[in-house]
């Protein structure tokens, strides 16, 4: 599988096209997450163009945490042993 090119200008800002491919997400993610404040940092610097620096979408990435398969098998193992004793 060939993964996407990305478009970086020199100082690290991209489109938002370009960051949704870099975070794995569509552009409607993006938009939804810029409304409701759940998503990386932005700028808006002029007219309607919307960029994201991919230092900011990096310490995103890094805040929102992450989990190693054996964590998420343990908690998936123990909430179903839990709702099957309810």
């Amino acid at each position: 599988m060939t993964q996407p090119l990305l478009h970086t200008y020199p100082d690290g800002r991209m489109d938002t096209k370009n960051a949704s491919l870099y975070l794995g997400v569509s552009v409607k993610t993006m938009a939804t997450w810029r409304t409701t404040g759940q998503g990386p940092r932005f700028v808006k610097p002029t007219g309607n163009r919307i960029f994201y620096f991919q230092n900011d979408l990096d310490a995103w990435i890094n805040r929102s945490g992450r989990c190693s398969s054996t964590t998420e098998a343990y908690f998936k193992k123990n909430q179903m042993n839990t709702e099957k004793d309810n």
